[in-house]
């Protein structure tokens, strides 16, 4: 099926993928993650009121009737004035994005794509996370851990990637990972993570109706000068696949494949 070369050998295999599954599962299942989003709003210049009262600009489905006040300074930051004047804190424009803050049984982030802020909300008290069952999952193939070549592109820069609310976001790219697929040379194009475990945001032809119809995604391991690892049993869903409140990317053209990818979590929704 795929050509590769040497990578390290895993004992017990599928041991090693259950475990994996498991504490993936557990990663999801956390207080404040993914499942426990309540809403995304976007900001812009001014103040708007946020609590669970239906006078408030934000309005929370749950929690205090009003919360505070969050006024965004165009160019200089911006401030949150907790109910009652009892806390107060001041986020500068040129802060480091999102920023994240506790608020009553909430965490506040404050994110930016493509310079538009949003504020994104986090119910630490929700019993969603505990809701989520066992996740789908195509049977375990050692065949679909494969060990490719990481080539430098001849020239890096940045591509243009759209996401799944439709705002276009630039994306600074390095590498390539490279392998054979049935004969073909296939070239995935990573555009997130970290040096030392790059993300790569793929579609196959299981998208149709077995996987995650915008994307999934898989990590590189045990990078090399000239070397990665990518262990397509590990390609999980996005955060949109259990949120509407995520905004996630979609893949670069050529990380679309044609052909059908079964390893992997499968869709967990239509």
């Amino acid at each position: 099926m795929m050509k590769g070369f040497f990578l390290t050998e895993i004992a017990d295999y599928h041991d090693y993928i259950e475990q994996w599954r498991r504490e993936r599962l557990t990663g999801l299942k956390q207080k404040g993650g993914w499942l426990s989003l309540v809403g995304r709003w976007p900001l812009d210049a001014g103040t708007v009121s946020i609590g669970s009262s239906d006078e408030n600009d934000i309005v929370l489905p749950i929690g205090p009737g009003k919360l505070g006040a969050l006024t965004l300074v165009e160019g200089k930051g911006l401030t949150f004035l907790h109910e009652g004047g009892s806390e107060q804190r001041f986020i500068p424009a040129d802060s480091p994005y999102p920023v994240v803050f506790p608020v009553d049984r909430f965490n506040f982030e404050v994110t930016s794509m493509s310079g538009a802020l949003a504020l994104r909300v986090r119910d630490l008290e929700s019993d969603e996370p505990e809701k989520l069952e066992a996740l789908p999952y195509f049977p375990a193939d050692p065949s679909w851990r494969i060990r490719a070549e990481w080539v430098a592109l001849a020239e890096p820069g940045e591509v243009t990637l759209d996401t799944v609310i439709g705002v276009k976001t630039q994306v600074p790219v390095s590498h390539v990972a490279r392998f054979d697929h049935d004969g073909k040379t296939v070239e995935l194009l990573s555009t997130y993570g970290t040096a030392e475990r790059p993300q790569f945001v793929f579609r196959d032809s299981t998208a149709k109706d077995e996987t995650y119809a915008a994307a999934r995604f898989v990590f590189g391991e045990e990078v090399t000068g000239d070397a990665i690892t990518l262990d397509f049993n590990k390609a999980i869903n996005p955060p949109c696949a259990f949120t509407e409140f995520a905004a996630c990317p979609l893949p670069p053209e050529q990380n679309i494949l044609s052909f059908p990818v079964r390893a992997g979590e499968k869709r967990v929704r239509s």
